[in-house]
Order: C-alpha cells, then structure tokens, then sequence
C-alpha cells in the first residue's frame, strides 16, 4: 500500500464502458469523495453516463468521444494532451483495454503516475470452463476499483450499502405516468448477450403475475424489437407501463429510485437500481453473482438462478449455450421470480417496521 496521500492533487477515474460496470463505480467513486472532499476528481468515460454521477458533488468529467476526436490511434493521443492540459497527476485505469492501455502508457511517459485494475482474468476463466469449475465468490468488482485508486495513496472504506438520498417522483415523470399511489415494481428482462436475457414467453408470463399483484409494473429496455414486446405488454396489461424510448436516462433514475423492486437481468439496470439503493431480484443465466458483478448492497437471496452443473459457462453471457437451449434461464419459472419479488416486498415492510 502507498502512503496515504493528502487531500490534494487531481485524479483521473478511467472506465469508458460499458454502462453497468461503469454504473459500478459510482458507489466507489462516491466514498472516495467523502473521505478526500477537497481532492480534485475527473472522470473519463462516455457523455451519455454523466447522470450515474449527480448525487457526487465536484466530480469533473472528460468525455470520451471514440467516434470523433479521440477515434483512432491519434485521437488517444490528442486525448492524452486534454489529460495534461488538465493537470491530472495521478491516473486510476479501472478499464485495462487497448485504449486505456495506450492512455496509461502515454501518460506515465510524461509523469503521470498510474495503477491499473485487476480484473481477476485467470479465476474467470477457472470458473467458466467446461469441466472442473471452481466455483467460489471472487472479489466484487467495486471492491476491485477502490483497491486500484488506494493503490495511488487514497485509503478510504466504503459502506456495505449505497449511501441514498430521499427520491420522490419529479412533476416531468408524473405526468407520464402518474403520482405514486400503491406498490410500484420495475422489470428490465433483457441484456445485450442471449445467456442474459430471460425468454419472451416466460417474461410475458411473470408480468402478468406481477400485474396482479402491484399496482403499477413498469418496463425497462432499449431497442425497438424490445419496445414493441413492452408496449403490446401495455396494452394487454391496464397496469402495465412501457418507458422505453419515453424517458432521459436521468428521468428513468428517478422513476427506478421511486420503485418498491425490480426485477432485472445480470445487465446495466441491475447496477443503477443498486446505486439508487433499490432492492434488485436479479435473474442469472449463463454468468453468476460469484463472478464479482452482483448488485452493490443486493441481498445474496434475491439473486435467482438454476443449479445446473453447466453454469456458469460465461463471465459475460456471450458464448453459445452447449446445450443449444439455454435451460439455465428457460428452467426458472415466472412463479418463483414472482414469489421472490413478494418475499423481498414484505422484508421492506418488515424493516420500516
């Protein structure tokens, strides 16, 4: 460990992708800033992944722009001038792809000092090969990033939950969908790889017991194909409502953080219902929670998956199932996710008792 360095200086947070991991580093990023409140922070990352950061006060941000003027060789280049130009002195890489590599090269080549990100690759692999799995729970990928940033001297803990503000649904949001009245569930059934994504009949199936249960089920997503199934859920569902393509990310934070649960995917909404310090029934396919990237303050019991000697066979969800059918999601029944969802529902009740 460096020795604990001052409250002074200008550190840049590195993690261009993708949205749930760099959704992640919000809960990190934001114990740093109450143990260090006068260090100077920036963040690489996309525009588009600003709002994750609006309840960390003083963050800078410099965004990465890969099809434009940080494309290519010499855009990082021109994008290891802008770091300079900022007085950045000290880099956390909590991505270590081509690009950030290349950055963090150029970077220490003019006296910037770096650290880089373990990403446990070898356990990884131990733990998704076809035969003799070892199957144990690795570092969580938060704690992975704080290990990486007190590598440069910043020593600091973080709490075992998401710290939260007091959310209430903003007058836009009510007027799409309404002041909230009763018990409000979100779903997000799908991802970007087919082993992450729960199947259409059955998804079909668990909204509707949801929308016998709760009073109003809302529908996360992004895509036209997924837009198309969530709206014709709407209208066969009179509590059923579609946000997709209706909603800022910002806005849709503010819906999720109204949430009473949601159920999602081992995806993106998994980690920003998490950082808003909502309760997540996450449903697991071809990946596993033991892989380090279950939902920061999640209970352990309200991950759902199967117990098939296959799994997991993706620290992604991107490989072709072996099996051609994908049973680790096709053999968990909608009644059992409703049934978890109930039981995480009452919990709540039980603990504001």
């Amino acid at each position: 460990m460096a020795k604990k360095r001052k409250d002074t200086g200008h550190l840049l947070i590195m993690r261009l992708s993708a949205m749930g991991d760099v959704a992640m580093t919000v809960p990190v990023i934001a114990a740093l800033r109450r143990a260090y409140p006068e260090l100077r922070i920036s963040i690489l990352t996309r525009r588009g992944f600003r709002p994750f950061f609006r309840d960390i006060p003083d963050l800078s941000f410099v965004d990465f722009d890969p099809t434009g003027r940080h494309k290519g060789f010499f855009g990082l280049v021109r994008l290891t001038g802008e770091i300079r130009a900022a007085g950045i002195d000290t880099i956390a890489d909590l991505h270590d792809v081509l690009r950030t590599k290349v950055v963090r090269t150029f970077a220490r080549l003019t006296g910037i000092r770096t650290a880089v990100i373990d990403k446990g690759r070898k356990e990884k692999r131990e733990m998704t090969r076809r035969a003799g799995k070892r199957l144990v729970p690795l570092a969580p990928m938060t704690e992975r990033y704080r290990h990486t940033i007190r590598r440069l001297g910043f020593d600091f803990d973080m709490p075992r939950e998401p710290q939260t503000k007091p959310c209430t649904v903003p007058e836009p949001i009510q007027e799409t969908v309404g002041p909230k009245e009763g018990r409000w569930i979100g779903i997000a059934p799908f991802a970007k790889h087919r082993g992450k994504i729960y199947p259409i009949p059955l998804t079909d199936e668990l909204i509707g017991l949801l929308n016998e249960t709760y009073d109003r089920v809302f529908i996360f997503g992004g895509g036209e194909h997924e837009k198309s199934f969530a709206e014709g859920m709407e209208r066969r569902h009179k509590g059923v409502v579609s946000v997709i393509g209706r909603m800022s990310m910002s806005q849709e934070m503010d819906l999720i953080g109204n949430l009473d649960a949601i159920v999602t995917m081992d995806s993106a909404t998994m980690h920003i219902a998490s950082l808003l310090g909502i309760t997540v029934v996450s449903v697991w396919g071809a990946t596993h929670p033991f892989a380090g990237f279950y939902g920061y303050g999640q209970h352990p019991d309200n991950a759902v998956q199967a117990d098939l000697p296959c799994r997991p066979c993706s620290v992604f969800g991107d490989r072709p199932c072996i099996s051609g059918d994908y049973r680790c999601l096709s053999s968990i029944r909608p009644q059992e996710i409703a049934d978890r969802v109930a039981k995480a529902v009452a919990a709540q009740k039980s603990d504001r008792r």
